[in-house]
């Protein structure tokens, strides 16, 4: 009875129409089949149920068949469905206009990358994702282990992630260990250097709830800074503030026995206070003096929306996209600016406005180098450039802002020590790593020699990788894809493209956009000054790596440039990278 089922079963075709489509192609011809059945006949619940089982990849594949399962497909019941299939132990749908759909891509799209510079094998590898997550929204490797901050305010404490290996690599345990550090965190902080040897102490702002005072009923939540050890992950020091004030960004500035704690306030204040590191682990209590920052003191029409730090500057960022710089220090004050002779050592806090053509949306800032994004995509480099790591295809320092012309809307940027990393898209939505300055240790993957140019590095980028950080032993890339965080930039206009002057009256449409002629003639320029055909292939090399071409398009001009050269005598098959 069972096999004489099957083909009565087989027999029956299910009609894939919807009132915008039309019925199906050569129905009409198609007779003796037996009576096609519409998808919509079916219940929607019944529907929505079965697609839920579906890949989140295939849920949105089958999106873009047609108008009807566009509809199903983008249902909050489908999305709930696959949420508490991807992330069972969640409660809460999360935030937003789309609750379900936002946490379910959220916690699909999660991961942490790595790829250590060290040893034989150069691979990109995935870190354990703990279940309780609700995607990741941050992330800080410290000396021993990683921290990551998801989106409901859960720090995770990563213990014993790396270790090192026979062959003198860094790798992740395959039994990582991972523990909740504290919930309510808002942000998080260690020592602003590159090197992960100085970071000892986490600095966490968070929110607890703290008991009335005497006589009141009830609680209030207040805001808090609570320091652990990045070891143990043991709470070593707790500072609270008054429930009247409330924070969402904490960075560290200053040696140790004069650590900094510079607090923004939800309202574009900063306020700052200052710990003695080398005491925090001792069992006794003192009072620490919250005061407000020069900066918001001397202007306080100013409200700043987000700041970065190192150990001897800061810059902030205000909401109409000025930057404004304090410089501690005369050596980096001289690396950014090129003089001294607005530098006061008295006067340390005094905030220094950049001159710059358009709003800022954020910044990196390494030791004694700085890179901003403005709203239009482009990236403007200042400081020091001895290794090229400005990535103006020079070694010239330069003291103010300097724009990157082949660089544009960058989805994040990192200022190291003396080399800078650009996490960009491709025109194949493609994510690709750009580089430029030192080589050495291997930060630049496949160009050991350096570059004073952004050049593609060897690394496959996650499709949802959204910010990166890089560290003496390994780079790191967080993968995260929020549906609500959608691209904040705009076209620039025709007049204020670079390589066009202003268009006169009665003149054609605008020529050469985004300055393509002026770029190739830089490149031919570099080119021709080479002294042999060596030279000038390897050149064209790099000059291949920096255009803004498509994956595919790249490999076929480094393979053809391969051929050529092997042809014509060059030495050296294999990679195309400068030491080829």
């Amino acid at each position: 009875m069972g096999e004489k089922a099957v083909p009565s079963l087989r027999r029956r075709r299910v009609k894939r129409s919807c009132p915008s489509c039309g019925p199906e192609p050569g129905g009409e011809e198609k007779k003796g089949r037996g009576n096609p059945i519409s998808v919509q006949l079916f219940p929607p619940e019944l529907v929505e149920h079965i697609i839920s089982f579906l890949p989140v990849r295939d849920v949105v594949a089958l999106g873009q068949t047609c108008h009807y399962f566009r509809e199903v497909c983008d249902t909050e019941g489908v999305w709930r469905r696959i949420c508490r299939r991807l992330s069972p132990r969640l409660r809460e749908q999360g935030s937003g206009v789309r609750p379900w759909k936002r946490a379910a891509i959220l916690n699909y799209t999660k991961g942490l990358y790595f790829q250590a510079f060290g040893g034989r094998r150069r691979c990109l590898s995935k870190s354990v994702a703990p279940l309780l997550a609700h995607g990741y929204r941050r992330f800080l490797p410290t000396k021993d282990h990683v921290f990551i901050l998801d989106y409901v305010g859960t720090l995770f404490f990563f213990k014993n992630a790396l270790v090192s290996s026979t062959l003198g690599q860094i790798q992740w345990k395959r039994a990582c260990r991972y523990v909740v550090l504290c919930r309510g965190a808002k942000d998080f902080a260690s020592d602003p250097r590159c090197d992960t040897v100085y970071r000892k102490y986490l600095y966490v702002l968070a929110t607890r709830e703290q008991l009335g005072v005497a006589g009141a009923t009830g609680s209030r939540a207040c805001d808090c800074v609570e320091v652990y050890l990045q070891s143990s992950g043991q709470r070593v020091f707790k500072m609270t503030f008054h429930h009247s004030m409330s924070f969402k960004q904490i960075v560290l500035v200053g040696q140790e026995t004069q650590r900094a704690l510079l607090l923004l306030t939800e309202e574009g204040k900063i306020y700052s206070l200052v710990v003695n590191e080398t005491q925090l682990d001792q069992p006794r209590s003192y009072t620490v003096q919250l005061a407000l920052r020069k900066v918001s003191h001397c202007l306080p029409h100013l409200r700043v929306a987000c700041m970065a730090s190192n150990q001897s500057s800061t810059v902030y960022i205000t909401d109409q996209g000025g930057v404004y710089f304090e410089v501690h220090t005369p050596g980096v004050y001289r690396d950014l600016f090129g003089t001294l002779q607005a530098f006061d050592p008295l006067d340390q806090q005094m905030p220094l406005a950049l001159s710059l053509p358009a709003k800022i949306l954020f910044c990196a800032l390494g030791y004694n180098h700085l890179g901003l994004v403005d709203e239009f995509g482009r990236i403007f480099m200042q400081g020091n450039n001895r290794y090229g790591q400005l990535g103006t295809g020079d070694k010239m320092d330069r003291g103010e802002p300097t724009q990157v012309h082949y660089l544009q809307r960058p989805i994040a940027l990192w200022c190291g020590l003396n080399h800078s990393l650009v996490l960009s898209q491709g025109l194949d939505f493609s994510k690709e790593l750009l580089g430029c300055g030192c080589g050495a240790g291997g930060r630049l993957p496949g160009w050991p020699k350096g570059s004073a140019s952004f050049v593609k590095l060897h690394v496959k980028v996650p499709l949802c990788a959204c910010s990166l950080c890089s560290t003496r032993e390994c780079l790191y890339m967080l993968s995260s894809h929020d549906i609500e965080h959608h691209p904040a930039y705009r076209d620039l206009p025709a007049s204020r493209v670079v390589g066009n002057p202003e268009p006169s009256p009665g003149a054609g449409a605008p020529q050469d956009p985004g300055g393509t002629a002026q770029a190739c003639e830089e490149y031919l320029s570099q080119i021709h000054s080479c002294p042999t055909l060596q030279d000038r292939m390897e050149k064209m090399k790099e000059i291949v790596g920096w255009m803004p071409l498509m994956a595919a398009q790249k490999d076929f001009f480094w393979e053809a440039l391969d051929m050529l050269q092997t042809a014509a005598g060059g030495v050296g098959e294999g990679p195309p990278t400068p030491d080829s």
